[in-house]
């Protein structure tokens, strides 16, 4: 486990931070620039010093001002990767993995052959440096920083020099090493999806300060944040289950709430987890189940909150049983269809967004 409870001073910027973040878990750091997420994590890293408080992880004081401790980065047992991948250009790709390997001080908890193929880079063994591509660059920095055997992984918004297509290249070998491995790990980023993917807490800086922290489904309901994400980004997001999936008619029947939605089959298996993300701006209300419609998610529900949104809608939101949605609609709707906090409604869902599988329990094959 890691614990964070830190200030630091830093000219007329100052920061104050306290979270927690569990074996097996990932707590984004997220918020504008400037806002002190780098900050943050080099603190962690030892690589800044605090002017009060402790840092704690698996059992060890990392730093703590009261007592006068302050370990060296290198015996922090903590990997870093930088938002360019910092590899040394006359090594070949073998020889910068070996690099972290070098590093190591403790028996490995994962060798360099699962780092290959966590991370997809068996292929790209015979490549130099000079050869890779931006995403293949920060593959190869991961692995180095893993081979360290890291009981912690600090990311500093990794995707940040990547284009869309390198991006989307990258996060699912993220995520796999998030399930692999089970340590923490605090990612830095501004862009949400990259949170949505892989985050399980949410820590919302603004100004070095923690605006909002908690789990992705509290957090995504929360004015603070759809400050930050903007109209068009701003919905729910909860976690289902996938309890059947259809091959042949290309769907999986994913349970949220008390009710169930259909979506894309892609890779999906009956009894896995889902983080599913609904915008606002694809929810229709209904006050009775609508027949002859395209639409073919339909979830029961009830009014729970409405909040102003701008000067002509309404943000509402509706209790699925046990997971909460948010629909815009304008504020005429509202009051056609007379929307109150109690009031019975069908929740017509125009488009789903599966945003990364949620593992409860490891899954030691790569």
């Amino acid at each position: 486990m890691l614990a964070v409870d830190v200030e630091a001073q830093r000219g007329d910027f100052s920061l104050s931070l306290r979270f927690r973040a569990e074996a097996g878990s990932v707590v984004a750091l997220f918020g504008r620039s400037g806002c002190g997420k780098t900050t943050a994590i080099d603190l962690i890293a030892g690589l800044l010093r605090p002017q009060r408080g402790s840092v704690q992880l698996a059992g060890r004081t990392l730093f703590d001002a009261a007592r006068g401790i302050d370990l060296p980065v290198e015996q922090r047992r903590i990997g870093y990767v930088f938002q360019d991948a910092r590899l040394f250009p006359h090594y070949s790709l073998l020889g910068n993995l070996r690099y972290g390997q070098r590093r190591q001080g403790s028996a490995p908890v994962i060798d360099l052959e699962t780092v290959l193929e966590l991370l997809g880079l068996r292929p790209l063994l015979q490549r130099r440096v000079q050869q890779l591509s931006g995403g293949e660059k920060q593959r190869v920095a991961i692995g180095r920083a893993l081979l360290a055997q890291p009981q912690l992984l600090l990311l500093d918004e990794p995707l940040a020099s990547l284009d869309m297509p390198r991006r989307a290249e990258v996060l699912p070998y993220l995520e796999q090493v998030r399930d692999y491995l089970q340590i923490p790990m605090v990612y830095v980023s501004h862009q949400f999806d990259e949170v949505l993917r892989l985050a399980t807490q949410v820590v919302v800086l603004d100004q070095g300060h923690a605006l909002l922290q908690g789990d992705i489904a509290a957090v995504s309901l929360r004015r603070e944040l759809r400050e930050l994400v903007g109209g068009e980004a701003t919905g729910a997001v909860v976690d289902g289950q996938v309890e059947e999936v259809d091959p042949a008619g290309g769907l999986a029947r994913v349970r949220v709430g008390a009710g169930h939605i259909s979506v894309d089959v892609g890779a999906l298996d009956a009894g896995q987890q889902v983080r599913v993300q609904m915008l606002a701006r694809d929810l229709v209300l209904a006050l009775s189940r609508p027949t002859d419609l395209s639409i073919r998610n339909a979830l029961a529900g009830t009014v729970s909150t409405l909040e102003n949104d701008g000067a002509h809608a309404i943000l509402v939101g509706v209790d699925v049983g046990g997971a909460t949605l948010l629909a815009r609609v304008t504020a005429s709707a509202a009051r056609d269809l007379q929307l109150r906090a109690g009031l019975p409604v069908w929740a017509l869902v125009k488009a789903v967004s599966l945003r990364g599988r949620v593992f409860a329990t490891a899954s030691k094959a790569p």
